[in-house]
C-alpha cells in the first residue's frame, strides 16, 4: 500500500502523505517514508548534552545552598568555569544594548526592583520564574515569591495560601468565560471573589442580601528556596469595591489589624507589614458583595521581587482588551522595572502560513508596547516559545513554522526596543524537543518542560542574563 501512498504540499510548507478523494485525506506513509528508520536530529545536540550535563551540577549545587544553608549573607558569584559559555544561546538587544543593560543593572541594584514574568503553560506552578527569582534575589538580595493569586488553579510550588470555598477566580484570558463588562482585571489579568458579581447594583438589591463573609490563609511554604519562603510584606490589591467592606488581620489567632478597605470602586493595595514571616496569617473579609482582588504580593523589604503570572492557553495578545486606567494605575503602584514576556507557544499548532505568522507577530508587539506605555520606563524582554513536535509521517519534528516565527518575534520585539531570547536555539534548534524528552527534561506531550528540564532551561538563561550584566564592555 505505500507504494500507492502520494504527497501533496500543505499551506505551512509541509507534505502530507495519503489518499487524496476529492476533499477528504487519508493518511498513510509512502514507501521512503515507512522504511525510514533515524529520526530527524537536532542541530546541536552534542554541544546541548555538555552544556546540560554541566549545568545540572551547577542547578545541584545551587539547590543545596539554598535549600539547607540559613545563612543571610548574599552567596559568592556562580561559577561558570565548567560550561563553555560561547555555546550558550545569547540574548539579543535591540540597538542600544549598551544603554538597556545600564538600566536594568541600575533598576537591578536598586534597593527594591520588581519584576513581572508574564507568559503560558510553561509557567504554570511558578517554573521558570521560581528558579529565575532565586537565582536574582542571591545576587542582588530579596525575598518571597511575589505576586500569588488568591484562587490558585495549579499547584504553587513557592506559596503556601488558601481561600475558603466561597472564593471563585476569573481570569481575563480564560476563553471559556464571559469577561466582565468593565474589564478591571488589574496587571495580573485575573481577579478572585467571594460573592456573586452583579451588572447593577440599587438598595433593594442590597436590602435583600447578607453580609457574607471570605477568608483568606497564609502560612509559610515548607518546600521551596530558603529566600522565597521568606516574606514581612504583604499587599492585597482590590478594586470594585461598592459596598462596605471590612477587614480583619489574625497572626497565629491573635487580631493585629482591622480596617474598611476604601470604598470608592477604584484600585488600592491594602498593606500588611510584619516583623517575621508568618506561620499562620488569616484574613478575613466581610461584605455584601465582594471587591474584585486582583492577588497578594508577598515580599521581603527590600531586593528583588518577582511575580510569575502564567496563563494557561493564552498568546499573549490579552493586554491591550483590558481597562487602561485600572492597569495603569496598579503598575503605578507595582512599579516594574523589568517585564518579561514569555510566548508565542500555543499558536504554533495553528498558523497557516508565513503570513499569519507575521500577523501574530505584530498583533503580540502591539500588545507588548501598550504594557510598556503603562510602565514608567521599564526594561522589556521576550522569551520566545520553546521547540515543539508534532508527528509528521511517523516521526517527532518541530512544527514547520515555528523557526520561521521565533525569527519574526526576534526581529519585531528587537527592532522595538526589547531584548529577546530564544528558547528554541538554547534547547539545540530544529527537532531538540526529542532530545529532552529522552532526557526526561520535558514531557510525552513534546511540548513543556519536566520540573528537571525547566530547572536546566532556567540557569541558561539566567547565565545569558549574568553574563552580559557583568559584562562591562
Amino acid at each position: 500500500m505505500t507504494f500507492f501512498s502520494d504527497s501533496k504540499p500543505l499551506p505551512n510548507g509541509t507534505f502530507q502523505e495519503g489518499f487524496f478523494i476529492g476533499d477528504v485525506t487519508i493518511k498513510y506513509p509512502k514507501s521512503e517514508s515507512f522504511l525510514q528508520t533515524k529520526a530527524p536530529e537536532a542541530t546541536q545536540v552534542t554541544v546541548l548534552d555538555s552544556i546540560v550535563t554541566n549545568v545540572e551540577t551547577i542547578i545541584e549545587n545551587t539547590e543545596i545552598e539554598n535549600d539547607v544553608a540559613e545563612i543571610e549573607e548574599l552567596p559568592p558569584p556562580p561559577d561558570f568555569r565548567k560550561i563553555d559559555t560561547s555555546k550558550v544561546q545569547r540574548i539579543q538587544y535591540p540597538e542600544n544594548k549598551s544603554e538597556y543593560l545600564e538600566k536594568l543593572r541600575n533598576s537591578l541594584n536598586a534597593s527594591q526592583c520588581r519584576i513581572i514574568h508574564y507568559g503560558d503553560s510553561q509557567l504554570e506552578g511558578d517554573r521558570i520564574s521560581a528558579y529565575l527569582r532565586n537565582r536574582l534575589q542571591g545576587i542582588y538580595g530579596g525575598h518571597g515569591p511575589g505576586f500569588v493569586p488568591i484562587v490558585q488553579v495549579y499547584e504553587q510550588i513557592s506559596n503556601d495560601v488558601a481561600a475558603s470555598d466561597n472564593w471563585t477566580r476569573h481570569a481575563y484570558f480564560d476563553k471559556r468565560a464571559t469577561p466582565f463588562e468593565h474589564k478591571k482585571y488589574g496587571a495580573y489579568s485575573s481577579l478572585s471573589r467571594f460573592t456573586q458579581a452583579y451588572d447593577s447594583i440599587n438598595d433593594v438589591l442590597l436590602d435583600t442580601l447578607q453580609v457574607t463573609k471570605g477568608t483568606i490563609y497564609i502560612s509559610q511554604p515548607t518546600r521551596s528556596y530558603n529566600r522565597l519562603k521568606k516574606f514581612t510584606k504583604i499587599g492585597l490589591h482590590y478594586g470594585q469595591s461598592v459596598t462596605p467592606t471590612t477587614i480583619k488581620v489574625f497572626n497565629n489567632g491573635e487580631l493585629i489589624q482591622s480596617d474598611a478597605l476604601i470604598n470608592d470602586g477604584e484600585y488600592h493595595k491594602y498593606q500588611i507589614n510584619l516583623a517575621v514571616t508568618p506561620t499562620s496569617l488569616k484574613i478575613e473579609l466581610e461584605s455584601k458583595i465582594s471587591p474584585d482582588f486582583y492577588g497578594l504580593t508577598l515580599d521581603g523589604d527590600q531586593g528583588i521581587n518577582l511575580d510569575n503570572v502564567a496563563m494557561r492557553g493564552s498568546a499573549g495578545t490579552i493586554f491591550a482588551g483590558t481597562n487602561s486606567t485600572n492597569f495603569k494605575k496598579m503598575y503605578k503602584a507595582l512599579d516594574p522595572k523589568l517585564v518579561i514576556f514569555q510566548y508565542g507557544g500555543n499558536s504554533v499548532p495553528y498558523f497557516e502560513d508565513s503570513l499569519h505568522v507575521k500577523r501574530y507577530a505584530g498583533y503580540i508587539k502591539n500588545h507588548v508596547n501598550w504594557v510598556k506605555r503603562k510602565t514608567n520606563d521599564a526594561n522589556i524582554l521576550f522569551i520566545g516559545p520553546s521547540d515543539m513536535s508534532t508527528t509528521e509521517n511517523g516521526q517527532m519534528v518541530t512544527y514547520p513554522l515555528l523557526p520561521y516565527l521565533n525569527e519574526c518575534l526576534e526581529d519585531i520585539m528587537t527592532k522595538n526596543g526589547a531584548a529577546y531570547w530564544s528558547i528554541y536555539d538554547a534547547m539545540g534548534g530544529k527537532n531538540s524537543m526529542p532530545y529532552w524528552v529522552d532526557q526526561k527534561l520535558a514531557g510525552n506531550d513534546y511540548t513543556h518542560f519536566s520540573p528537571s528540564g525547566t530547572k536546566v532551561i532556567s540557569e541558561i538563561l539566567f547565565l545569558s542574563l549574568y553574563l552580559d550584566l557583568t559584562d562591562k564592555k
